[in-house]
């Protein structure tokens, strides 16, 4: 599998993972205006351990709330997050 697609296919997986959650919210009817994400999903859904997820937040790599202990992101900054950091691909193929 060469680079570009594998990054592709990860990419797409976790926007699709993004959008069953939005959907989730907004047919349960939980935070119409804005749809939030507790941290163990954030971890989950991005496959990072709990320092990363720290280490992002420490860094201001992605928005939060925090009420008491618990950490919620919302699901704009997690889909902001992404579109800041994707490569397009250069058109060149690369072998693994």
């Amino acid at each position: 599998m060469h680079y570009d697609d594998f990054f592709k296919e990860q990419y797409e997986r976790i926007l699709r993972k993004l959008d069953k959650i939005a959907s989730d919210f907004i047919y349960n009817r939980q935070f119409p205006e804005e749809m939030f994400m507790d941290n163990p999903k954030f971890m989950e859904l991005m496959n990072i351990s709990q320092k990363t997820a720290q280490l992002w937040r420490d860094k201001g790599v992605i928005g939060y709330s925090q009420i008491g202990n618990k950490i919620y992101y919302r699901v704009s900054d997690i889909k902001e997050l992404l579109d800041n950091n994707h490569v397009k691909p250069i058109g060149k193929e690369i072998e693994v």
